[in-house]
């Protein structure tokens, strides 16, 4: 079996430390002196002295006159200030009272102005014209269809591709519906009763051929823009 070799130190070590908290009586502490009582406000933060100041003999400017300062005399005008007056009272226009609204049978007066009872904004210069931000944005729209549109058809050049003008895809849509009429005019001279095998395949072949030349019609009324490959 394994043994440390600090075991006999371990043993001298704890018998040496062995119950050393244990005391007989209380502790030994130092007794207070009552001289050194706690006093009130003695733990209180104390603020440092006061240092006075050099210059508080000095008094702080006055802004009236002193004593011994006499007013300047000599000095006459010869305005008349009561026909001034008179004439500005005379001569000045009419304030214009401020429009005001309504609203309750008590009387309770509002401005006008900032109601929103007042037409202010379809009298602006600037009515009804289309924000700079909004034309901007829809130049750059545009300008961006256009280089979608260059890189498309470069695209399709390189791979073979045309475009079908407006004539051709309408020649081929108005072909499609005529087609269909035919083929839904054939669906109506079915028979009543579809009792035989071939029948069954028949009409099953017409609701085929009608579906796919609805799904025609619709992908080249969907689409404006229509490319084919090049034969």
């Amino acid at each position: 079996r394994y043994i440390s070799t600090f075991r006999p130190a371990v043993k001298c070590e704890a018998e040496k430390n062995k119950a050393q908290w244990k005391t007989m009586g209380p502790a030994k502490v130092a007794v207070p002196s009552p001289k050194k009582f706690l006093q009130k406000h003695s733990k209180e933060p104390k603020l440092p002295a006061r240092k006075k100041e050099q210059d508080s003999k000095k008094l702080p400017a006055l802004s009236v006159p002193r004593r011994t300062d006499h007013p300047v005399m000599g000095i006459q005008s010869k305005k008349n200030f009561i026909n001034t007056n008179a004439v500005a009272a005379i001569t000045v226009l009419p304030k214009k009272p401020q429009p005001i609204y309504v609203d309750r049978r008590q009387g309770d007066k509002y401005l006008l102005e900032t109601s929103g009872l007042v037409p202010k904004y379809i009298k602006k210069k600037d009515y009804g014209v289309t924000p700079k931000y909004i034309t901007r944005r829809n130049e750059e729209v545009k300008r961006a269809q256009k280089e979608y549109e260059d890189s498309i058809l470069e695209h399709l050049k390189k791979r073979a591709m045309k475009r079908l003008s407006d004539e051709e895809r309408r020649s081929l849509l108005q072909g499609l519906k005529k087609n269909w009429e035919e083929v839904y005019r054939d669906f109506q001279r079915l028979s009543v009763e579809i009792d035989t095998i071939p029948k069954k395949l028949y009409k099953e072949k017409l609701e085929l051929q009608m579906k796919q030349l609805e799904h025609d019609i619709e992908v080249i009324e969907k689409h404006k823009v229509i490319y084919i490959a090049n034969e």
